[in-house]
């Protein structure tokens, strides 16, 4: 007999990881376009919307694995977009799955606040893998990546605060029926 093949994510699932990747990529590019450039504010306000929808993302498919999709997904669009992510994507691609990594130790996909738990771990461990990887680039001019430290830091700040957010998010998209738990 046949056996009926069982997939880890269902097309439904798969269709929300793409949609919401692309949603905060083109989001968070169109804020750096209006914002003219990347100066702090625009960065802040990037990250912490970029943070946001991947919170409100992984409550929305509970299912381990899920951060590294989006992540490629994100990924992806970043390169065909701008072309400017391939020097921090190995960073970015390492970082979620230290998040997974996080989530598997904070009781799995499913439990209530493993998803913060492992986008508070992917936002910091994607901002220090960037700044290794940046500084064995450059470590004949260690200054280059002294001066960019603030910027990260600010960006981080906007991370931090799109954590809150995102909780904030699920919280009335629970309540309006958008997101089960």
């Amino acid at each position: 007999m046949l056996k009926k093949l069982k997939y880890h994510w269902t097309i439904g699932e798969l269709v929300t990881i793409g949609v919401f990747a692309a949603a905060a990529k083109v989001i968070t590019m169109v804020v750096a376009l209006a914002g003219g450039g990347m100066n702090p504010v625009t960065l802040l306000i990037k990250n912490l919307i970029f943070t946001t929808f991947f919170i409100v993302m992984l409550y929305k498919v509970k299912k381990s694995g899920t951060m590294i999709l989006f992540t490629f997904v994100s990924m992806l669009i970043s390169l065909l977009l701008m072309g400017a992510e391939a020097s921090t994507a190995l960073g970015m691609f390492f970082a979620s799955f230290i998040g997974e990594i996080f989530i598997f130790i904070s009781g799995g996909a499913s439990k209530k606040y493993a998803a913060v738990i492992g986008v508070a771990a992917f936002d910091f461990s994607y901002r220090v893998l960037s700044l290794f990887i940046a500084y064995l680039v450059m470590r004949e001019t260690p200054e280059i990546v002294y001066m960019v430290i603030p910027i990260i830091a600010i960006g981080y700040i906007g991370a931090v605060i799109g954590i809150f957010t995102g909780i904030k998010a699920v919280k009335e998209l629970r309540y309006a029926g958008i997101v089960r738990s």
